[in-house]
């Protein structure tokens, strides 16, 4: 049975590597949510405001649906985006985004959302690089978010182009 997440993405480079290369990189610190991603479990890509660096402008948004193709394992190089090294990872299949700069904006459904059980304080539980989700959460978001959506091919030249390059 797949599981649904909420996949954090806290900068631009990282942002665009994710969505090209239909890759996920986690840092080395460890993480019960991304020892327990598997093979078709939803990730709902999650822009932070501080993402597009400019977050008294930007807000944080959903941008898209992926499914993991399989576990997070140990890449045999890591990775590195925006000056931070990544040791393991997954591939993604990335099917649907909302163009940039439009997402579905989360702030406004965190008292609806089980998953923020202190919605004062719920920028906290996104200090991390998967957060698992409820069933009722996830299929909040996916109602909310399924207008907005088209497909990755016709949305992915509207976001801006990074001049990090990813080593791996």
């Amino acid at each position: 049975m797949s599981r649904p997440y909420l996949l954090i993405l806290g900068d631009r480079d990282a942002i665009g590597w994710v969505l090209r290369e239909q890759r996920m990189a986690f840092p080395a610190t460890p993480r019960a949510e991304v020892a327990a991603l598997a093979a078709g479990d939803s990730l709902y890509l999650y822009a932070t405001r501080g993402a597009w660096r400019n977050p008294t402008r930007d807000r944080g948004r959903i941008i898209g649906v992926a499914t993991a193709c399989g576990a997070a394992r140990r890449l045999d190089e890591p990775v590195e985006i925006g000056g931070r090294r990544f040791v393991s990872g997954c591939d993604l299949e990335i099917n649907r985004i909302v163009p940039y700069p439009y997402g579905l904006e989360l702030q406004p459904l965190v008292e609806q959302l089980s998953v923020f059980p202190k919605p004062d304080a719920w920028s906290v539980y996104l200090r991390r690089a998967l957060l698992s989700l409820p069933e009722a959460d996830a299929t909040l978001l996916q109602r909310a978010l399924r207008p907005l959506l088209t497909s990755r091919e016709q949305a992915l030249p509207t976001y801006p182009s990074t001049t990090a390059v990813a080593t791996s």
